[in-house]
Formats: structure tokens, sequence, C-alpha cells
């Protein structure tokens, strides 16, 4: 007789409006105004973070910062601070593992955490919760939205529900009630695309989903249909990952006025290359594949990518990704231009075996100048080229 695996106790932290709280805890004149985390608001990024004052005037995250300026005027716009945000998020994590073994980040300020089993020594889920929620707030200084369910994929919507500072508990054999009356579009995977389709057939609701046949589904969106049928019954048997590689790590940056000058297409990608691979080397990480992406002025956008053996260097990224800039011919001018770097694999400073001999000394060279960055700001060090860049800057 096959053993029944008991129900879960998943929990899922996420931070509320994270970029902006944080500088609105560590700047006080900030505190009940809106404030907008992201690009210069007279150039043409993107909003990174809004906080909730904000977010009450129609700004959210990747909007065109423009539009966020208009929208908002009286905002403080300020510059993300990547270095600070992961310094706080260590702190999160920290307090998290605390609570759990089996953690999960998924991104600098939300993860997983399984507490399947720890009612005898932390007490049940929710209360757990209700622990991490009040140590966050007292020594980290920040609010954060915790959602407890049976799995993965209701802890995460449950978490969402009641932002900001919301917790909301969906306990084993509620999961129907819970999810009846929501609209389609808090599913994953349902974007505006396949809403409307699910609109056309009359489905609005999740529960109005969920009484659709698996075979119906299947036939109209292919295998998105059986995730579909799961996900509205309330059902996702993923595991809690301890520890995954990052997809990918990388930068980009939209141009002030769109560009045909090799020269400045260049710079920039020179500079980008030795950020992603500073932050590569930080993390004890190394790629194999560099990617080029290039937005022109009519937004197309176009990626590029070549595969080799896996770096973490500077000039190698930089040199890989203008290779694939050489072989493009813009006809349009180019609005944004940027770099990553995928295929990761675990490789520390005691794992230069995996790099040629020549490149174990631009290593031991590289890591040399992080240090210096690392103590006096990271302009310390920049390749000649990027002089004139940062005068500008």
């Amino acid at each position: 007789m096959r053993a029944i695996p008991p129900v879960r106790s998943i929990i899922h932290i996420d931070m509320d409006a994270f970029y902006a709280s944080v500088e609105q805890r560590d700047r006080p004149e900030f505190r009940g105004r809106p404030v907008i985390v992201g690009a210069d608001p007279r150039g043409r990024g993107v909003v990174a973070a809004a906080s909730y004052e904000a977010r009450s005037f129609g700004v959210h995250s990747a909007m065109p910062i423009g539009r966020a300026a208009r929208f908002c005027p009286h905002a403080a716009f300020l510059p993300v601070d990547m270095d600070k945000y992961v310094r706080v998020s260590r702190e999160i994590m920290a307090i998290l593992s605390e609570y759990s073994p089996v953690l999960e980040p998924i991104s600098v300020d939300e993860a997983f955490l399984d507490a399947t089993g720890t009612d005898r020594l932390l007490g049940p889920p929710l209360e757990v919760a209700k622990a991490i929620k009040a140590r966050l707030r007292q020594e980290v200084g920040l609010t954060a939205s915790a959602g407890v369910a049976p799995n993965k994929f209701l802890a995460k919507l449950a978490s969402d529900l009641e932002k900001p500072d919301g917790l909301v508990e969906v306990k084993a054999g509620e999961e129907a009630a819970f999810l009846r009356d929501l609209p389609i579009e808090w599913l994953w995977g349902v974007g505006r695309v396949t809403a409307r389709e699910l609109r056309a057939m009359g489905i609005e609701t999740i529960g109005r989903l969920a009484r659709v046949p698996q075979r119906v589904l299947v036939e109209r969106f292919g295998k998105a249909g059986v995730l579909l049928h799961e996900l509205s019954h309330g059902r996702d048997d993923r595991p809690v990952e301890p520890f995954i590689l990052p997809k990918s790590m990388g930068a980009e940056e939209t141009f002030a006025h769109d560009t045909r000058d090799p020269g400045e297409l260049r710079r920039t990608l020179l500079a980008q290359a030795e950020r992603v691979a500073r932050e590569l080397r930080t993390e004890g990480y190394a790629g194999r594949s560099v990617t080029l992406k290039l937005r022109f002025a009519d937004f197309l956008t176009m990626t590029r990518s070549v595969t080799g053996e896996p770096t973490h260097d500077g000039g190698e990224i930089f040199n890989r990704a203008l290779g694939l800039l050489d072989r493009v011919a813009p006809i349009e001018p180019v609005r944004l231009i940027g770099v990553s770097v995928s295929g990761l694999i675990q490789g520390g400073p005691d794992q230069l075996s995996l790099f040629s001999a020549g490149s174990a000394r631009r290593d031991r060279v590289a890591r040399a100048a992080d240090r210096l960055a690392q103590r006096f700001g990271d302009h310390v060090l920049i390749p000649a080229s990027l002089l004139a860049r940062a005068k500008r800057r």
C-alpha cells in the first residue's frame, strides 16, 4: 500500500517595494513620499522599483522613466544602488535561514521556505511567518508580505494578495475556495494573449477555468493547457530548492540619444562587460555563453549569442560581444545595448583549472582590482578607453 505523502507547509516571503523601501529606511526625508528608483527621469530608461506612494499615481516597475515622471513629477527619483540592496538581501536571507534549512531565494527580495515538519520546534507555519515578519521589521527595518500554503504556487499567490505587510494562509483542503473568484490573470503563465483567449471562451475566473476538462485546454493551448488545468486546481508539486544556479548575469543601458557611433557602442559594451565580469567573480561563477542585445530606434530588438569556454574575465566577455556586434549591420540607430553571460557554472578562485594558463594570470589581476574597487569604489580602476566616458558621468 502506497504511503500518502505529508501535506507540505510552504512559506513565501516577499519584501514590499524592496529598493524603494530600503531608500526610505535609509533616508527619513523620503518616508511617506513617492520614491521611484531607476533611471534618470530626463533619460529614457525604466523604473526599477516604486514605493507604494508612487504606485498610487500609476507608477510601476518596468515603466518608461519618462512616463513615470509625467505621472508623478513630485516623486523623489533615485538611482539604483545594487550593492546596497544585495547587502540588505543577505541580512534578510540570513534571518530566513534560521527558520528552515530548505530555503530557496528566487531574487534579492523574495524566497520560499519549506516549513514542513517544523511545528514541534517552531510552532505552526502561520506563527513562523508572523515571527519572520516581526524580525524583518525589527532587525532590518523593512516590511514583508507572506503567504503560507501547501505548495509554492499558492504560497506565492497568497503573499501577493494583501500587500503591503500582508499575511495570508491557504490551508490544505481550502485551495478551491481560495482560487474560485480570483481573475485568470493571477495564474502563472497567463499573460495578455492567453487571458484574451480564455475570456473569449467565457472564462473569467480561476474557478470557472477549473471546471473546463483538461482535454479541452490541451486542444486549445497544447502542453500549456496541462499546466493551466493543474494550477486552476491549486496543484503544484515542485519542491523548494535550497540552491539554484542563476540563469544569467547581465547589464544593459538605454542611450540618452539614439546612436550609430561605433566608438560609443564599443565603450558602452566594454563598461558593461567589466561590470558583469565583476559580478560573476564576486558571486563565484563563470559562464559559457555571451549574449549581445540591441534595441533600435524603431524598438526592434535583436539578440545574438556565442558559446565558448567558461569565463569571468571582462576582456574575454567584451571580445565575444564585440565579435557579435561587428557582425550586425544596424539600419536604424541603436537605442539600447546590453550584454549578458549565461550557461553559468561555479568557478571560484580555487578553481582556476577551469581556465587556461594565460587567463589564470588575468584572473588574479582582476581579483586584485575587485578588492580595490570594494575598498575605494567601482571607478578606482577602469580601462583607459573608458576614462572619457567616466568623466562625462
